[in-house]
């Protein structure tokens, strides 16, 4: 992790993003002015469970991977995180800990905005407070598909559903297939990775997939569709 200053040739000097458009001069300010630039490496928590959340994150480029821990051997894997999008949206409306762990897939920058800050301009800007407030219902939609999914479907379903989404990731980003290991995939459907390897070998010896190292390119969208509708 390292935090940008003003004389870096990294640092960005404004903030952009099409949500933010909608505060005032003033209220941009506030934020501008509670705001840190950091740039976490591959492989750092952006958040850590059960951590103290003073800030909320604003991604400015790279991925991350959203999460929840259980034990020492144990994780499962809620989201994908993308240019543009907040983290620890749930430090504002609700209690004052990170509710899950954040993980960086690349080189990630991201804005510390201090919560207080946050509060503030949410308090005062109803289409500001409207935006974050459809973000923050979104990810508890993925949040409730991803519990209905685990509960309900086979392995099969879970999985396919976990080769769809990333999948649909793609189409905006880099392969992101080639920044998760198979432990990952099998974490998105809940699934062990010994299950994972064994069904992924299934999928592409019944022509749904094809595997080329990390990659995993889904050759059948129609039957991974019908397999996900199944469970």
């Amino acid at each position: 992790m390292r935090t940008i200053s003003e004389t870096d040739n990294d640092f960005v000097c404004d903030i952009k993003s099409p949500c933010f458009q909608l505060l005032t001069p003033d209220e941009v300010e506030v934020v501008r002015a509670s705001k840190t630039q950091v740039l976490f490496r591959k492989g750092e928590n952006l958040t850590k469970q059960g951590a103290f959340a003073s800030y909320v994150l604003f991604v400015m480029s790279g991925i991350a991977k959203q999460h929840l821990e259980g034990d020492a051997s144990k994780s499962l894997n809620l989201r994908i995180i993308r240019t543009g999008e907040f983290v620890g949206l749930s430090s504002v409306f609700g209690k004052n800990v990170f509710n899950y762990s954040v993980v960086a897939l690349t080189d990630t920058l991201v804005f510390l905005i201090e919560k207080s800050a946050m509060t503030k301009v949410v308090q005062q800007n109803g289409m500001f407070a409207f935006t974050l407030i459809r973000r923050y219902c979104e990810q508890n939609t993925i949040l409730y598909d991803t519990l209905r999914n685990h509960t309900y479907k086979q392995m099969n379903g879970r999985l396919a559903d976990a080769l769809l989404y990333i999948d649909s990731i793609n189409k905006d980003n880099e392969d992101v297939f080639t920044l998760l290991s198979r432990r990952d995939i099998a974490e998105f459907a809940g699934l062990s990775t010994e299950s994972t390897v064994k069904l992924l070998k299934t999928f592409e010896k019944d022509g749904l997939i094809s595997l080329d190292e990390k990659s995993v390119v889904i050759s059948n969208h129609d039957a991974l569709i019908e397999i996900s509708k199944r469970g």
